[in-house]
């Protein structure tokens, strides 16, 4: 069995997520090749998009949600992610087991606060409400607060939000805009049930295609489903061993995996970008030294910056007047200047995409 180094892995996935060479696809196909773009931060998924397209300007994902041909809302692990329609209405339903343990197991929202609750009431009574328009969570708080007086209301509109499938509609997500998520449910919104008979072996398909090589343990972290080794076992795949771990890993038995040696590009990452969050071992990505210095939470809740392929720089955008625009670039690691000279010029061409209008400045803030 080919054993594949952690370069070739690192590579392989490189490719498949269009992060080698910028691809001539439109946005929709973007977010469907890649099984979605995680959205909390809402704006996150245009930088997503813009680093992995060739001419991606704001508008075309703008039109998107406007359009309804993509949604923000609860899909892997329990996050927001921006999803096409036809993939949220397909898959949603196969993530309802997370959710669930989400809202049941929740620290602050679930646990005693729900014993004995007629959960199915809850979720006609959001419905209900949902009904009349897209509601804040403070307005299910607001509706759902004296049917049950006996409850926290914030543990009610949780509940509605995460067991039913919801959708953060326009303005939020759009670019240029803001205001507080309001929701609305599939059905609502996209005037069309989810699939009442999701295929669990087209999601992994899936996952392969975009995060692939990767092992069971590695899909079960990108989805946060479980007994996913039965789904593996079923399915017609190619096999390849971890040179590091030892480890099996699976893989679509049609792709061809890419040199190793392959040179690859800077490229700036939003935060929570799916690419370092997909996998249980992320050493393709972040090498020892920086998990050890790092915490996964520092490292996704700003940019990520990659050179040749790994990890070397967190990076954030602040815009201390109207006019201007500041790119902070925090190094964890040594940058050689011809290195430092590489993230330059890609970290202009970021700022002109994000604000295009604005004068730029480039700090390098060393610790």
């Amino acid at each position: 069995m080919t054993k594949l180094s952690l370069q070739a892995l690192n590579r392989a996935t490189l490719h498949r997520q269009w992060l080698i060479e910028r691809q001539d696809a439109t946005a929709l196909d973007a977010i469907e090749h890649l099984v979605g773009l995680q959205a909390q931060s809402p704006l996150a998924p245009y930088v997503g998009l813009w680093t992995r397209l060739n001419g991606f300007q704001p508008a075309e994902l703008v039109t998107l949600l406007e359009e309804r041909q993509a949604v923000r809302g609860s899909m892997m692990r329990a996050t927001i992610h921006l999803m096409s329609s036809r993939d949220f209405l397909a898959f949603r339903p196969l993530i309802q087991p997370r959710l669930e343990r989400e809202v049941f197991q929740n620290i602050t929202y679930g646990r005693h606060r729900l014993e004995g609750l007629d959960m199915d009431a809850v979720l006609r009574a959001g419905i209900d409400r949902m009904t009349e328009g897209p509601a804040t969570a403070v307005q299910l708080r607001e509706h759902l607060a004296p049917l049950w007086p006996d409850r926290e209301p914030a543990a009610l509109a949780h509940a509605v939000r995460c067991l039913l499938p919801t959708i953060q509609t326009p303005p939020r997500g759009i670019w240029g805009k803001g205001g507080n998520p309001a929701m609305s449910t599939a059905e609502l919104w996209l005037d069309s049930p989810v699939d009442p008979s999701p295929v669990v072996d087209d999601l992994v398909l899936r996952y392969l295609a975009a995060y692939g090589p990767a092992s069971v343990a590695d899909a079960q972290t990108w989805s946060g489903l479980t007994h996913l080794s039965e789904v593996f076992d079923r399915l017609d795949l190619r096999q390849y061993t971890d040179a590091s771990s030892g480890r099996p890993l699976y893989d679509l038995p049609h792709i061809t995996l890419p040199d190793e040696s392959l040179e690859v590009p800077t490229r700036f990452l939003p935060e929570y970008d799916n690419l370092l969050l997909s996998h249980a071992d992320r050493t393709r990505w972040i090498d020892t030294a920086t998990r050890q210095r790092l915490t996964l939470q520092e490292v996704l809740t700003k940019g990520s910056l990659l050179h040749n392929g790994q990890a070397k720089a967190l990076w954030k955008l602040t815009k201390p007047t109207k006019t201007k625009s500041v790119l902070e670039i925090a190094p964890f690691t040594n940058l050689p200047r011809k290195t430092w000279q590489s993230i330059e010029s890609e970290a202009h061409n970021l700022l002109t995409f994000t604000t295009p209008t604005a004068t730029h400045e480039i700090t390098r803030i060393d610790t």
